[in-house]
């Protein structure tokens, strides 16, 4: 039988993300001293494309075809092999040209590369999915497809934008955000979601997954897009359809959360201890995530929010390291996808700390920020923080080619 190793495919996710984490320590020493070398603003584009591309969006694609894999004929597993593997090409040609030339020519072009690859594998994916998997997975896998392509109207628009030098602050913005909003709060929530959902499926088939959850997040996704804009003037009807969305979704979250408990999920024995926290911490991350997001659809709190570059950044942060990124790793670990032995351990506890101190040092950076107040040698302390988070992660990629032991 033909092989598709996933293991092999998130060896190089982990390397992935190892280079995220040093893009952006990279960048805060740019902050904090002196590194004339390198445009920051080119640095920033190749650290946010290639995160979102080479590191989540190809990792979820690996992870949502080893579900399939056991069901799918050798010319379909050699076909999403080829997706993959032109996608990993379209993410690290992103990251040079970014890096070396910023919005240009090449740039582009693999940055389109990697939405046709993403057309592509959505494609193909809902047509396997409706064949091979359940329902309570299919759907919100469906939907984070749908939401993955809706996100690349955000990234057409910034394109044609940077191409034509015609940059209306508040069209860059929507822009901007939409595409932030549906990669974040659609394709990467939904696909994890649906990951989520069919390993529980498979440690406890009994336990409760109401399709209300689903529904309730699916349908307040797009009006949710609003939440991002709130700094625009706004009528009043659509004002009140995005605060309902908010609640919405805290609402299905609690929902969640609740069947979870009433299942005794965290006291199952087939989980172990690591799994279990990890899993929590990443629920702890998203309460605060979605508590923060109803908080901001109060005016004043929205505008503070918006107006200091640490919240925001704390909370795009918050999303795609707390959330998201310590997911993918629980997931794969969880799921005996990496090889684990006590430097994986170290590893992956050395970048959460890492991930938690940050959110941290943000945070404080962001209210301090609303009184205007200076919090001494912050940009060095974000710096050592970034070392400690690359330190955690060269530990978890170096793991992957020592002895597999069990879990501990």
């Amino acid at each position: 039988m033909y092989n598709y190793s996933a293991n092999l495919w998130l060896r190089i996710s982990l390397l992935s993300l190892l280079i995220v984490s040093c893009l952006g320590a990279l960048m805060r020493y740019k902050i904090g001293f002196e590194f004339p070398y390198l445009d920051q603003k080119y640095l920033q584009h190749a650290h946010s494309h290639f995160a979102f591309s080479g590191w989540v969006s190809q990792t979820l694609m690996v992870l949502m075809v080893k579900l399939l894999q056991p069901s799918l004929s050798v010319s379909k597993l050699k076909r999403y092999q080829g997706i993959l593997l032109l996608n990993i090409i379209a993410s690290f040609g992103m990251l040079l040209a970014f890096a070396i030339q910023g919005y240009a020519l090449f740039s582009i072009s693999f940055s389109t590369l990697s939405i046709i690859v993403s057309f592509v594998f959505a494609l193909f994916y809902v047509k396997d999915a409706a064949i091979f998997l359940s329902v309570d997975s299919k759907r919100w896998l469906n939907a984070a497809l749908l939401f993955n392509i809706l996100s690349s109207l955000g990234t057409f628009a910034l394109v044609i934008m940077m191409v034509t030098k015609n940059i209306p602050q508040h069209a860059y913005l929507a822009s901007l955000y939409w595409f932030l909003h549906f990669q974040y709060n659609g394709w990467f929530f939904f696909a994890s979601m649906g990951l989520f959902f069919n390993y529980i499926g498979s440690i406890m088939p009994s336990i409760e997954k109401p399709s209300s959850i689903f529904w309730l997040f699916a349908v307040s996704c797009i009006p949710a897009y609003g939440l991002s804009t709130l700094w625009l003037e706004i009528p009043i009807w659509i004002y009140v359809i995005i605060v309902a969305a908010a609640i919405a979704q805290f609402v299905a979250w609690i929902n969640l959360l609740w069947v979870l408990k009433k299942g005794s999920l965290f006291k199952s024995e087939k989980i172990d201890n690591l799994s279990k926290f990890l899993f929590l911490f990443v629920a702890i991350a998203l309460s605060i995530k979605l508590s923060l997001q109803l908080g901001s659809t109060i005016p004043a709190i929205s505008k503070l929010a918006f107006g200091f570059r640490p919240i925001v950044m704390a909370y795009l942060h918050l999303i795609l390291l707390a959330v998201t990124s310590v997911f993918l790793i629980a997931y794969a670990y969880t799921t005996n996808l990496i090889r684990v032995n006590k430097l994986t351990i170290i590893g992956i506890l050395g970048f959460i700390i890492g991930v938690f101190i940050n959110e941290l040092v943000l945070a404080v950076q962001g209210i301090a920020s609303f009184s205007y107040t200076v919090v001494p040698y912050v940009n060095e302390i974000l710096f050592g923080v970034a070392i400690f988070m690359m330190w955690g992660l060269l530990l978890l990629n170096i793991s992957q080619f020592l002895k597999h032991k069990n879990h501990f």
